[in-house]
C-alpha cells in the first residue's frame, strides 16, 4: 500500500535550504527571548527524543537539524519555523490523552518543515520582496526584525500562517510519520477535534482563521488512512513515558502571565482620502494609502499602523478571505455557516442587523452587521459582506473598528467596498 499514499513535494521557493536553516534558526533565536520555556530535564528529553523518532520516518531530504522545545503556555497549540525549530506548548501535552495525539501534533509540524510551508509562503505571498529584506538582515546579523513581520510572531508572521492546502498538505505528512512509526494515525484525527472544542487562541486565530476546518481536516486524514492500507495492526497508542511527562506538566506552576502587548502607535492615524490599487488572488480594489495591506495564504488584512494590537488582533481595518461551507446549497445556507462559526467562536459575538441583500461588483451578495469585544476595549462593529464563488467558496470581507469610532471610519470602508472588483 506504500505506493498509493498521497505524494507531497515542496512548492515554489525562491529560498535555498540553507536559508530556511538560517533563518529558522535567527528567529528561533529571538523567538526565545520572548517565549517561556519549561525546564524540566526529564520531560525535555522525553519530548526531544519522540520528535527525533518521528523525524526518522519523515522525507528529510535536505536533512534538516530539527530539534524540539515546550513552551510553559496552558494553550494548545505548536508551531514549528523554518529549518527545524519546533516547539509544543504544555497545554498541547497537558490536554493529549496519550502519546499517538501528541506524536500527531509534532508529525504536522515536522510536515511543514519538510516541506518548507514558510518559505514558500514568502515566495507566493505578497510579502515576498519584504522576506527578501528580512532574510537578508538575518543573514546579516539583524535578526530582531525576523519575527515581528506585522506584528506578533504566532498571529502574524508570514512564516507560520498557512493556506488551507499548506494545512491540508501538514496533516497528510502527519498522518504518513504516525502510520510509518507504528501509531493509531486515527490520533490526529481524535486531537484536532478536541483542539477545535479546547483551543482558544486569540481572537484573529478564531475569529479569521484560514485553516481549514476541522470536519474536512478530520475527512482528509481518514481518507489517508484508507490509502495507507487501513489501521496498522497492534498500532501504538500511549506509553509510560508520555504520561509520566504529562504529570510532570499538571504538577509545574501556572505559567507567568504574558505582559500584554501594545500596538506600535497609540491611536491610528484617520483613513486617507487618497487610495490606491491593491490586486490578490482574483480581487482588485483600491484602499486608503496610509493602510497596509497584509498577504498570508489566502487571508488579506489592510489595517492602518496600529490597527493589528495585542498578538495579532485586528481592532481598525478589514480582512478579507474564504470560507469552506459544507454542504451549502446558495448564498444565504453558505453565509449562515459562516456566522455561526463566528460566533461559536466568539461568545460575545452578537447579530445587530441580520444578514440583507446587497452587491459587490454586480453580483449579489450578503451584508451582516455584528458586534463584539473590541482588543482596544468597550465594543466593536463587525460588518461582514460574503459572495457565493462559482467554486462553492464564500469570500468574505470583513470591516473591523470599535463602534465607537466606526461612523469615522464607514466612509473609507464604503470606498473600498464600491472599489472591488472579481475576477
Amino acid at each position: 500500500m506504500l505506493a498509493e499514499r498521497t505524494k507531497l513535494r515542496p512548492g515554489t521557493n525562491a529560498y535555498t535550504p540553507q536559508q530556511d536553516i538560517d533563518l529558522g534558526r535567527e528567529v528561533a533565536k529571538e523567538a526565545e527571548k520572548e517565549l517561556a520555556l519549561v525546564n524540566e530535564t526529564r520531560a525535555n528529553s522525553y519530548i526531544t527524543r519522540l520528535g527525533q523518532s518521528l523525524v526518522t520516518r519523515a522525507p528529510n531530504d535536505y536533512k534538516f537539524p530539527f530539534y524540539f522545545k515546550i513552551v510553559d503556555d496552558k494553550s494548545i497549540n505548536a508551531f514549528a519555523l523554518p529549518g527545524g525549530p519546533v516547539y509544543v506548548n504544555r497545554g498541547a501535552i497537558e490536554a493529549a490523552d496519550n502519546e499517538a495525539q501528541i506524536a500527531g501534533v509534532m508529525a504536522h509540524e515536522i510536515g511543514h518543515v519538510v516541506l518548507r510551508h514558510g518559505t514558500n509562503q514568502a515566495t507566493k505571498g505578497q510579502y515576498a520582496q519584504g522576506i527578501s529584506a528580512i532574510l537578508g538582515s538575518v543573514l546579516g546579523g539583524a535578526a530582531g526584525q525576523a519575527i515581528n513581520i506585522g506584528g506578533g510572531l504566532l498571529a502574524n508572521s508570514v512564516l507560520l500562517k498557512y493556506s488551507r492546502d499548506a494545512e491540508s498538505q501538514a496533516d497528510l505528512m502527519g498522518t504518513q510519520i504516525l502510520y510509518d512509526s507504528g501509531y493509531d494515525p486515527r490520533s490526529m484525527a481524535q486531537f484536532f477535534d478536541k483542539l477545535a472544542k479546547e483551543h482558544k487562541g486569540t481572537k484573529t486565530e478564531q475569529f479569521f482563521s484560514n485553516h481549514p476546518i476541522p470536519e474536512n481536516r478530520i475527512t482528509k486524514v481518514n481518507d489517508e488512512i484508507r490509502k495507507l492500507g487501513g489501521l496498522p495492526q497492534n498500532p501504538r497508542t500511549d506509553t509510560a513515558d508520555f504520561q509520566d511527562t504529562k504529570k510532570i506538566m499538571l504538577g509545574l506552576p501556572e505559567p507567568k502571565p504574558v505582559p500584554k502587548a501594545t500596538s506600535s502607535t497609540a491611536h491610528p492615524a484617520a483613513p486617507s482620502s487618497r487610495m490606491v490599487d491593491f490586486q490578490v488572488s482574483g480581487i482588485t480594489l483600491r484602499h486608503p494609502d496610509n493602510w497596509k495591506p497584509s498577504v498570508q495564504g489566502t487571508n488579506v488584512t489592510i489595517a492602518p499602523d496600529g490597527g493589528v494590537v495585542g498578538k495579532g488582533d485586528l481592532a481598525y481595518g478589514m480582512i478579507i478571505d474564504v470560507f469552506q461551507p459544507q454542504g451549502a446549497r446558495n448564498l444565504d445556507e453558505a453565509n449562515t455557516q459562516f456566522i455561526q462559526g463566528l460566533r461559536r467562536d466568539n461568545p460575545s459575538m452578537k447579530v445587530v442587523r441580520a444578514a440583507a441583500r446587497s452587491r459587490l461588483d454586480s453580483q449579489q451578495s450578503l451584508t451582516t452587521e455584528l458586534s463584539n469585544e473590541s482588543p482596544v476595549g468597550g465594543q466593536e462593529t463587525d460588518v461582514v459582506v460574503t459572495v457565493l464563488r462559482p467554486n462553492g467558496d464564500l469570500l468574505y470581507f470583513v470591516q473591523v473598528a470599535p463602534s465607537k469610532e466606526f461612523a469615522q471610519y464607514r466612509t473609507a470602508f464604503n470606498n473600498v467596498m464600491a472599489s472591488v472588483r472579481l475576477k
